[in-house]
């Protein structure tokens, strides 16, 4: 017996989630199908950078209308997610990387955005007393900040389930067909029939759209963090640099988080990955580096996430390329977290309306194939 909705979602990240929610708002039935448990992958392993600073200008539109989202966060979904504003810096540790990050503030004032401040040496010691005397300057974002990852899955989830969706885990897509106007999904636990899909699929993005055939180039990440024993507070802001691949926070609970990028193994047809302790060792140096008095402290946990990359680090936001009624929403590169909430809204629209008043051509499919064919 095949169970009918509107719109299926398939992909039980935060993206997800907020398609989902977003959608079922909007009036129509919603079901989303994760293939193990919600928030298994990316959207659990997150350091949950609520973040306009440094984002490529393609995303900065949708990207502030985010920002504007997460300070109004309990409304959308009713509860915080422990979202705290307490602003995102990237740090200079020499002249010629304040040089690019002065360039980078003249540039977004030219587009007329005005997240992102200078601050010089000064300011930036007041903001971050425990670094080290030798940072010149910063770029700061101080509307910026981070959330609690699983708090806003348990949040997102909750809100999707009280306004109707239904979520089904476990449940992963084995063939997807055109049945006259609706698609039929087979799944591992019976088929599903609805009018649309919306491929939230992350890493497995690209491999959901290949079962109705459309090809989509898509690599792959396996961004590995570090958590730290509790420590005092010492901290707000969330840290970056400008010449090292660090990202740096102290949880309200006083661990540390540290990421940035670097990359670990993965292996997305046995949906695990795995921590590459000397890769990971680079980011607790350049932690160090840049707040030295941690230099002694306990690592408790460390791990590494699974999400999709694109060639050029900006998502797939818009429609298949090659079938109707089909939507894509994956590949957010690493930095999708603080998307979140309008990426639903997004898709809502698309889901709709066919299309949406936001900015989101930058984003569209057909770029990663051309890009393709252009690379020979």
């Amino acid at each position: 017996m095949s169970r009918c909705s509107d719109v299926i979602v398939v992909g039980g990240g935060l993206h997800g989630l907020s398609a989902a929610l977003h959608i079922a708002r909007a009036g129509l039935k919603v079901t989303l199908l994760e293939a193990a448990w919600i928030g298994r992958h990316a959207s659990g392993a997150t350091a949950a950078g609520v973040r306009t600073l440094g984002r490529a200008w393609q995303e900065m539109p949708i990207a502030l209308e985010a920002m504007d989202m997460w300070h109004r966060i309990e409304e959308i979904v009713g509860d915080d997610c422990g979202f705290s504003a307490s602003g995102q810096v990237r740090v200079a540790e020499d002249d010629a990387q304040m040089h690019a990050l002065r360039m980078r503030a003249e540039e977004g004032r030219r587009r007329g955005f005005g997240n992102e401040q200078l601050i010089g040496a000064e300011l930036l010691r007041e903001l971050l007393p425990a670094a080290s005397p030798h940072l010149v300057g910063a770029l700061h974002a101080p509307a910026d900040g981070a959330a609690d990852p699983h708090r806003t899955i348990r949040a997102f989830r909750a809100a999707a389930e009280a306004d109707g969706v239904c979520i089904l885990e476990y449940t992963a897509v084995h063939e997807v067909r055109r049945e006259g106007a609706a698609w039929r999904l087979s799944t591992s636990r019976g088929d599903h029939v609805a009018g649309q899909i919306v491929n939230c699929a992350g890493a497995w993005g690209a491999k959901l759209a290949a079962l109705w055939g459309e090809e989509i180039p898509l690599g792959l990440k396996a961004s590995m963090m570090i958590v730290t024993e509790r420590l005092y507070p010492f901290l707000r802001p969330v840290v970056s640099a400008q010449g090292r691949a660090l990202s740096f926070k102290q949880t309200a609970q006083g661990t540390l988080v540290i990421g940035g990028g670097l990359q670990g193994k993965a292996d997305i047809d046995v949906q695990k990955s795995f921590v590459d302790f000397a890769e990971l060792s680079k980011g607790a140096r350049a932690a160090v580096a840049v707040f030295p008095g941690v230099a002694d402290v306990r690592i408790t946990r460390s791990w590494a996430g699974i999400e999709a990359r694109t060639e050029d680090l900006l998502p797939v936001i818009g429609p298949s390329a090659t079938v109707p009624d089909v939507w894509h929403a994956f590949g957010f590169s690493g930095h999708g977290f603080e998307l979140i909430p309008v990426v639903g809204a997004i898709m809502a629209d698309l889901v709709t309306q066919a299309g949406t008043a936001r900015e989101i051509a930058p984003f569209a499919v057909e770029r990663l194939r051309e890009a393709r064919v252009q690379a020979g």
